[in-house]
């Protein structure tokens, strides 16, 4: 029998109900299975979501197959309750986590979903690619609906093979990110675009003084401009893009005192050390820090004076809205949802995706022009709150949820 372990004992009870995932008679049971390794920006919108899902309506069940990680050290400071599966086995690759063997995992399809019986499931949310395929069948064999949350690359082969099959709802963080699967018109008829939810009414930072901060951690200028890259080390990023952007802006601009900063965890073995050695061959090794993961990042981005994101074929970053939410201009490449979330030359600037130069040259632009970069920070944050708000983002999976329950009607609630 599949053996569980609660993380809740260890963690006081939470004061406020928003932050509880205590149980309502009549609540339906919504369970969000994830690996629990590394923290990404999927993990923050989920989190963000639970925290505030009408506990009278749907009870979340958090779960993790490895305990230990840097999601489950996310909950417990977010003072989220989660059960812990440690010897369930899945399907794939979830960062940070041990590599199961491929037949533990086939066995343990009916131990998950006999926890998902015993646990009352009405509904599997799923919002990483292996947890996608590894709960897809439990939640079948449990009379679950399952909600494939799709995050990733536009053609990723599961939301393209296996989702419209095994899904009842399939929801993307972006037009971009369903552009493949939305080609089959049966499964485009499951498919619905909900925008990550982003808190629009918290407290503004002192973006100077957050500057200042920063600059005095740094040990360099207050007037050293700072350019942030918020995101893992790994490929799709393009970790090493940014330092050919960063050698561009030093080649076109000696004179401008500016550091590049990397937030971000290497999820790919050695990627750290690639950047710093890039950054040695290209001369700009002195301009260059790796910060590391931290949370909140918050008043980190808001002491950049540019968010660039060299990073292709993402479904929808969350940094974007992030730093336009705090009033940090962004430089992006022309790729993926990028596109969908800036409008270009209004919210943000597009450079092409694999010029450097054109990067470094609109980084430059907006450092030399501190009117547009103000009018263009001022409109990004009015766009951002107007559309990505997380009580809207709510709405919209509260509503779907609720077509997904007994006696509702199955066509579409957005």
């Amino acid at each position: 029998m599949l053996q569980f372990s609660s993380a809740s004992a260890a963690i006081p009870q939470p004061s406020s109900p928003a932050r509880s995932n205590a149980r309502c008679a009549g609540a339906a049971r919504i369970c969000f299975p994830f690996g629990g390794g590394a923290v990404g920006g999927s993990h923050i919108s989920a989190t963000q979501l639970i925290h505030r899902l009408d506990r009278s309506r749907f009870s979340p069940l958090i779960v993790l197959h490895h305990g230990e990680g840097q999601f489950g050290e996310f909950l417990r400071s977010e003072g989220l309750d989660h059960v812990v599966l440690p010897d369930a086995g899945f399907f794939g690759n979830s960062c940070g986590v041990p590599q199961p063997k491929l037949m533990g995992a086939l066995a343990d399809q009916w131990r998950l979903a006999r926890f998902l019986r015993q646990q009352d499931v009405r509904i599997v949310h799923t919002n990483e690619g292996a947890m996608h395929v590894s709960w897809a069948l439990p939640a079948r064999l449990a009379g679950a609906k399952l909600l494939w949350h799709h995050r990733g690359s536009s053609d990723a082969r599961g939301v393209r093979f296996l989702a419209p099959f095994a899904a009842h709802r399939i929801v993307g963080v972006s037009d971009y990110a369903l552009s493949e699967v939305r080609r089959r018109k049966r499964a485009a008829r499951k498919t619905a675009v909900v925008y990550s939810p982003f808190d629009v009414d918290a407290e503004p930072i002192d973006r100077d003084q957050a500057h200042l901060a920063l600059t005095s951690e740094l040990g360099v200028d207050p007037g050293t401009r700072l350019i942030g890259f918020f995101g893992h080390m790994l490929e799709r990023k393009r970790p090493l893009f940014f330092v050919d952007v960063l050698s561009c802006m030093a080649r076109a601009r000696p004179d401008l005192p500016f550091m590049g900063l990397i937030f971000g965890s290497p999820l790919v073995p050695g990627m750290d050390v690639q950047v710093l050695h890039k950054a040695k061959s290209l001369g700009v090794a002195d301009r260059l820090r790796l910060m590391g993961f931290r949370y909140p990042s918050a008043p980190l981005m808001a002491a950049c004076d540019i968010h660039a994101v060299p990073a292709v074929h993402e479904p929808f970053g969350r940094s974007l809205i992030e730093a336009m939410l705090l009033g940090t201009p962004v430089v992006a490449a022309a790729s993926g949802g990028n596109i969908e979330a800036i409008d270009h030359g209004v919210t943000g600037l597009l450079a092409q995706a694999d010029d450097p130069a054109e990067m470094a040259s609109a980084i430059i632009s907006l450092l030399d022009a501190p009117d547009r970069l103000a009018a263009i920070a001022a409109t990004a944050l009015a766009d951002a709150a107007r559309r990505y708000s997380a009580e809207r983002h709510v709405a919209q999976i509260s509503a779907i949820y609720q077509s997904l329950l007994p006696g509702e009607p199955s066509g579409r609630p957005w």
